[in-house]
């Protein structure tokens, strides 16, 4: 039913946006992991459009293509710290406060207001 460009197609959408497949998945908090997505949604927007802008002059082009390949590279690695570590982007969330939260509550020298 599919052919093989139509499967690519359909396999690189849903690697970069369903958050089921994406190397984002192994963020265990939803709203941080869409906060991401949005914030490289964000950052690719601004590095086309540059690139696209840069490309009406050739002594820009440099520009565009530098900033497309450093938004090749931050995805690159925000995926790589995601499937590595991803506590990091828990960091200042809901479970920070938890452990907070727990922390006061098993030390007895600390009186709560």
């Amino acid at each position: 039913m599919f052919t093989p460009v139509q499967k690519f197609v359909v396999y690189g959408w849903n690697f970069v946006f369903n958050h089921k497949v994406s190397p984002l998945r192994n963020i265990p908090d939803v709203a941080i992991r869409h906060y991401v997505l949005q914030a490289l949604g964000l950052m690719w927007a601004a590095a086309f459009a540059v690139a696209t802008g840069s490309y009406t002059f050739m002594a820009f082009s440099l520009v565009g293509h530098t900033v497309l390949i450093a938004a090749a590279a931050i995805t690159v690695t925000t995926w790589t710290v995601a499937t590595a570590k991803p506590e990091l982007f828990l960091l200042g969330s809901a479970q920070r406060k938890q452990n907070s939260a727990e922390g006061q509550h098993n030390n007895t020298d600390h009186h709560s207001d």
